[in-house]
């Protein structure tokens, strides 16, 4: 694989929360606001990122029989390291974001990625992948925050510009969060497929 293609697999072919449907819970959770979801996908990126580093650098020392928790002390570290960083520079995203900056130790999306990718590739695909999966969960997140945020508020980045008569309440409770997540989820796949099926005509007409 290119190195251009595991950067961008994460964006939208192997998107972690659309595709795969990993990192659910902070994906309904956070996404009340565009501000949250940019906040959680910076520092659940800064975490693949760095985790995806260490991980390679070390996959050769770590016993095979206690890799899951050496993973997950190196991603505890690394969790603690951007809580700290958010509650001293953006108290106010830390305490909106709340349990789930820390909750990203647990988050399947960064211990899938040091399991699957980072423990049995190089550092630099490693820091690749980790860099794609991180935007790419960003952008899941960004997408589904504006519409919940715009229908829910009547507000874009916490700027109002809809007159609160006229929101849709629902949108920013949690029913709400399952519903734009599942139609943004089909809409993403759908198009996926049909680039898909167009690659292999052309394929087909190739030959």
């Amino acid at each position: 694989m290119s190195k251009w293609n595991i950067l961008t697999k994460g964006f939208f072919k192997e998107n972690p929360s659309l595709i795969l449907v990993l990192g659910t819970c902070p994906t309904l959770a956070v996404t009340t606001s565009v501000n949250n979801a940019i906040g959680m996908g910076a520092a659940t990126t800064f975490v693949l990122l760095m985790s995806n580093i260490l991980i390679s650098l070390l996959k050769n020392v770590i016993p095979d029989k206690v890799r899951i928790p050496c993973f997950i002390v190196i991603i505890a570290t690394f969790v603690s390291m951007v809580d700290l960083l958010i509650q001293g520079f953006v108290p106010a995203l830390s305490a909106s974001l709340g349990v789930f900056i820390p909750l990203i130790v647990v988050n399947c999306i960064v211990l899938g990625r040091a399991e699957a990718f980072a423990s049995k590739n190089g550092v630099w695909d490693s820091i690749l992948d980790g860099l794609g999966m991180g935007i790419g969960f960003t952008i899941s997140l960004i997408l589904i925050a504006t519409v919940r945020e715009v229908l829910g508020a009547g507000a874009f980045m916490g700027h109002q510009f809809i007159p609160a008569d006229y929101n849709i309440l629902i949108f920013v409770l949690a029913p709400g969060a399952f519903i734009v997540y599942g139609f943004i989820m089909a809409l993403v796949r759908h198009i996926l497929n049909k680039v898909e099926a167009k690659r292999k005509a052309k394929c087909a007409v190739a030959k």
